[in-house]
């Protein structure tokens, strides 16, 4: 099976941009029109995060939603044939801070949300530092699908961490120089463990994790924030958050990454993964 997907996806990945494109298109018609996909759960998401916004207007961002999303799909798999040149002419980012930061021998942590395309982002950044690159990321329950989305990754020289094992994963790198991504705006599994903030317009928890991370090694904090431009095309902005995490105080570093996270998302909210569960927990706080 995973033979047979993976030889699927190089098929479709040697195909241009434009023909790849009016794949999304389809997919884009399947998804939200015969098949719904998460419709109500997107839409009811939207409702909650821009109460001033019409019904109408809720739709038209929801499409807008969706289509990138399809377009995220194909972009993926087009990874697997598409040329260094090729993926800096369509994703731009100043890699400075993080340049500056491995000449003083500095570890890095990037703390990213699920704007798309955070996965064109993660071998952008790959490509352009001199660290080992580090991605943790949650293990799928189909394992195919799993073995695929970490053929597509560490077929660049991504080391993957996987969220559930991350304390023994990390362990070889404790003693090393190393960047590592964490796209922490993820769904925790245990409410009771994490700090909650309001967050598009509802209390919401958030991992712990990587702010105690950064503070028990005094790791650099960097922010990531990613905007698509145009069609095939992005940008992002990367800025020094926390050069000395040690010296804050308890969830400030959350907090700040919250409230970036949030800002960026209302600037342009069609390219946040909507179509996820992100209030399952209930606030039981005061």
């Amino acid at each position: 099976m995973y033979y047979l997907l993976l030889a699927f996806c190089y098929g479709l990945s040697v195909l241009p941009f434009p023909v790849l494109y009016f794949i999304s298109d389809v997919l884009y018609f399947l998804v939200y029109y015969v098949f719904g996909y998460r419709r109500k759960v997107v839409m009811e998401n939207l409702k909650q995060a821009f109460p001033e916004k019409s019904k109408e207007e809720i739709t038209i961002l929801a499409k807008k939603y969706y289509h990138n999303l399809t377009d995220m799909m194909v972009e993926t798999i087009k990874l697997l044939t598409m040329s260094k040149g090729e993926l800096q002419k369509r994703f731009q980012c100043d890699l400075t801070v993080l340049h500056n930061l491995y000449a003083q021998g500095k570890s890095c942590q990037l703390h990213l949300g699920h704007n798309f395309n955070w996965e064109w982002a993660n071998l952008f950044c790959m490509q352009g530092v001199d660290y080992p690159f580090l991605v943790v990321y949650m293990p799928l329950t189909s394992k195919p699908a799993d073995r695929m989305f970490r053929h597509f990754r560490e077929k660049f020289g991504t080391i993957l961490i996987p969220a559930n094992d991350m304390s023994n994963s990390m362990k070889p790198w404790m003693s090393k120089q190393y960047l590592i991504a964490l796209v922490a705006d993820q769904n925790p599994g245990n409410p009771r463990r994490c700090y909650w903030y309001p967050f598009l317009n509802k209390m919401t928890p958030f991992y712990k994790g990587p702010e105690m991370g950064a503070k028990r090694n005094n790791i650099p904090v960097v922010f990531v924030d990613i905007r698509k431009v145009k069609r095939g095309y992005y940008k992002a902005a990367i800025k020094l958050a926390f050069e000395e995490p040690i010296n804050e105080p308890e969830g400030k570093i959350t907090e700040a990454f919250v409230r970036y996270l949030e800002k960026n998302i209302y600037e342009q909210p069609d390219v946040w993964v909507w179509s996820h569960r992100r209030w399952k927990h209930k606030y039981e706080g005061e």
